[in-house]
């Protein structure tokens, strides 16, 4: 049978019991699971191998900002125990070796099959199935889906006039080429200053001729302070594992282990509080914002940390008028992720480094020899797209998934993602979301809500084979309510108030909608602990009998 005809024949000619979308920290561990548990899993891959995020971000610079021995799996001890972390923050090649490791060691690629897009999903109702497309025309049929797309993965180029006429190299940095990129002695413009534009502008800097920064919106950051990890730490850290990684789960907004604040900012006089930032900002890291319990929920106690960090920077930049376009005044600090840097603003000190605010001097159109802002023409040899993705949702959205009465997903969302738990989405049975909408997600150490989303699922699965349930999905009414309190807990808080990606802000006509869970790790996993206790209360399981159908159709009916 040829592609084409087993696209159009419809005919699955591969039977699984779990579809995993998805090769990366999600989906490797969420085979190893499913795959103890005696289910025939397979997974699909749109890249030639594991890792995810970390296999397609390979800028210059490229690093986690969770400190390693906390961005690593915890659901093997053996693995943790014998793993050698080299930094604080590992760079990208270290994380995608550790990746490659994992796979190599619990012998996952027998089951996953790289170089494979998922096209379309679709439910079919009679045999309480889906139907799975893939890029190579193969039509494969599973009880379950699982997205593992990732919550950063779907890049976001922007739609800029004149872009094909550029006769230098274009970059994006979430999907770098696999060879080292030399810029030496070239003209280079950096669109964007997120994270990966802020990791890796230094490192340009110090290879490039001239290097252009073209700003939009201007990043709070804090210096990684990274370093080599000793011996010693390591092994601290080995020998607290069960306790640091028990409150990281229990206690923990973010899922990262550090003393958590016992106090708001106003309860400390100046000279503690000012005290109390210099010690984070000389420790480094993203525990700068658990100095306080109230920074993200009072704006005159964010205001303290947003002013300090304004005063750092015009303390490290030399020319005031540059600094005081890299010093934020849009946000309040944390509403949009904190950057965590090695450099940053110190590299607006180099003589041949520019900075262009976007906001004063929009970009007109990319021109054939470089670029052209504010009227102003900019050459480069080289442009380096650090815009970011359609976050949360951009992976799911580009998969044709059609589920009850044919309904698509892309439909259903289009007002913004609407989901129980991030889990499951009511009217698309037997279909899970890793880390999706509606869970702590981006909000939290991705690794540590990747193993309590697998876990869930994996039990879930078991306790349907245990019933003889053959569907598991949502209620319209447990989704609602749960759309509305994910909305009232991200009300209280600062977060709305940017425009971030957390809120699809940076993509142009994505609804303005706060997508993850603010309510904490701990908070969530004690929720969604206590909806399985309850009989995974919410959700609606049906068996295979007729009859069973028609009961479970009465109840989703009576649920909504």
């Amino acid at each position: 049978m040829t592609a084409s005809e087993a696209r159009s024949s419809n005919v699955p000619h591969q039977q699984y019991d779990v579809i995993v979308v998805g090769a990366g920290f999600a989906g490797m561990y969420l085979l190893h699971r499913l795959r103890g548990q005696g289910y025939k899993v397979r997974v699909f891959e749109q890249g030639s191998g594991v890792g995810g995020t970390w296999y397609w971000n390979r800028y210059p610079g490229a690093r986690c900002d969770v400190e390693s021995m906390q961005y690593s799996y915890s659901f093997s001890d053996e693995l943790q125990q014998q793993w050698d972390w080299s930094e604080r923050y590992a760079p990208q090649p270290e994380i995608l070796a550790y990746a490659n490791h994992v796979a190599d060691r619990f012998d996952l690629r027998r089951d996953i099959q790289f170089d494979t897009r998922v096209e379309a999903a679709v439910f079919d109702e009679r045999a309480q199935r889906w139907t799975v497309t893939t890029s190579d025309g193969a039509v494969s049929s599973a009880q379950f889906v699982v997205l593992a797309t990732g919550c950063l993965s779907n890049a976001r180029m922007p739609d800029i006039a004149g872009a094909a006429d550029f006769k230098g190299a274009i970059y994006h940095t979430a999907h770098w080429p696999h060879q080292a990129v030399d810029f030496t002695g070239q003209r280079v413009g950096v669109i964007g200053t997120g994270s990966s534009a802020i990791q890796s502008i230094p490192l340009i800097a110090e290879q490039a001729a001239r290097l252009t920064v073209f700003q939009r919106t201007a990043n709070f950051s804090v210096p990684a302070r990274n370093a080599p990890l000793t011996a010693e730490e390591r092994q601290w850290f080995r020998d607290n594992y069960p306790e640091f990684r028990r409150k990281a789960r229990e206690e923990m907004r973010n899922g990262i282990f550090t003393e958590p604040p016992v106090k708001g900012a106003f309860d400390d006089p100046d000279e503690v509080r000012l005290r109390n930032y210099e010690g984070r900002w000389t420790r480094g890291g993203l525990t700068f914002m658990a100095a306080y319990n109230n920074l993200g929920l009072e704006k005159a106690a964010n205001d303290t940390a947003a002013d300090f960090i304004r005063s750092k920077i015009a303390e490290i930049v030399k020319d005031p008028e540059v600094a005081r376009k890299l010093q934020p005044s849009d946000h309040p600090v944390g509403s949009k992720r904190i950057c965590v840097d090695t450099d940053y603003y110190a590299t607006f000190n180099r003589d041949n480094v520019e900075l262009v605010d976007l906001r004063a001097d929009p970009i007109d159109r990319i021109t054939a020899d470089g670029l052209r802002a504010g009227g102003r023409d900019y050459p480069l040899d080289a442009i380096v797209f650090a815009t970011g993705f359609d976050a949360m949702t951009g992976s799911v959205a580009k998969i044709a998934i059609k589920g009850r009465a044919g309904r698509a997903l892309n439909d259903k969302w289009a007002e913004g993602p609407r989901t129980y738990l991030g889990l499951m989405t009511a009217g698309f049975p037997n279909l899970f979301i890793i880390t999706g909408p509606g869970s702590p997600s981006v909000l939290s150490n991705m690794i540590l809500s990747i193993e309590q989303h697998v876990d869930w699922i994996a039990d879930c699965l078991v306790a349907m084979r245990q019933r003889g349930a053959l569907c598991i999905e949502a209620s319209k009414r447990a989704e609602d309510d749960w759309v509305a309190h994910v909305n009232e807990v991200a009300a209280g808080t600062l977060y709305p108030q940017a425009n971030s990606w957390y809120m699809g802000a940076n993509v142009p006509g994505k609804p303005r909608v706060f997508m993850p869970y603010i309510g904490g790790v701990g908070v969530y996993r004690q929720i969604c602990n206590e909806v399985a206790a309850k009989g995974y209360e919410g959700f609606v399981m049906s068996g295979g009998s007729t009859a069973e159908r028609h009961a479970a159709t009465s109840e989703r009916a009576a649920a909504s």
